[in-house]
């Protein structure tokens, strides 16, 4: 089938960009097509504002990448576990950053009433995040605040999942650090939240193994 005649546009952005990348990098899609090594990996938001390796001035191949709608990690999603697996035993990343962002749609709906949404199924994950932090979060004065506020809870909930999570428990936690950061969308700069994550827990049931 012949491509949608609307999308002709993107099929020209693209032919350009690889135009330009060979021009300044000659080789470069040989070499990548060769291995993939990257050294991160990126667990962020799906938000089309909040591209990976653009907001860190990265190529291709230096990011391992997985996005979801509000950058959660679930003990019960196996989409993410298989990313972070591979990204950990496979490609032997050593730092995992988690990265929400201000504004996220995520969490301002959970902060609202559900609407009866498949996504509000999701999000159930960080409505349990506010129910815990309720205390904290009413402390801000404005709905804003009060999301800003559980945007950085929730990233700093998730790096614990992280720490928790099965892969990490099983080898390799010694040699990984897991980073938890937020991107405002207003001012296009990154903020490290990694120092608070010790305030925090994790609130589903340890991974963790005791004697």
């Amino acid at each position: 089938m012949a491509p949608m005649p609307e999308l002709d546009h993107l099929l020209a952005n693209n032919r350009a960009w690889a135009t330009r990348m060979e021009q300044a990098h000659p080789g470069f899609f040989q070499a990548l097509a060769a291995q993939q090594r990257p050294q991160y990996l990126w667990i962020g938001c799906a938000d089309s504002r909040v591209p990976a390796n653009e907001i860190i001035g990265l190529p291709p191949g230096e990011v391992f990448v997985h996005r979801n709608v509000a950058n959660l990690v679930v003990h019960s999603d196996l989409n993410c576990l298989a990313v972070l697996d591979f990204a950990v035993n496979v490609l032997r990343v050593k730092e995992i950053i988690v990265c929400g962002h201000y504004g996220c749609g995520g969490v301002s709906a959970a902060l609202a009433p559900s609407e009866g949404r498949v996504v509000d199924h999701w999000i159930r994950h960080v409505r349990d995040i506010a129910k815990f932090y309720k205390d904290q979060i009413e402390l801000e004065t404005t709905p804003d605040a009060q999301s800003r506020r559980l945007c950085e809870l929730n990233v700093a909930v998730q790096v614990v999942h992280v720490r928790e999570s099965p892969v990490l428990q099983s080898g390799r936690a010694g040699e990984i650090r897991v980073h938890g950061w937020i991107y405002d969308v207003g001012d296009g700069l990154l903020r490290d939240l990694t120092p608070m994550v010790d305030e925090v827990r994790a609130l589903e049931p340890s991974c963790r193994l005791r004697a």
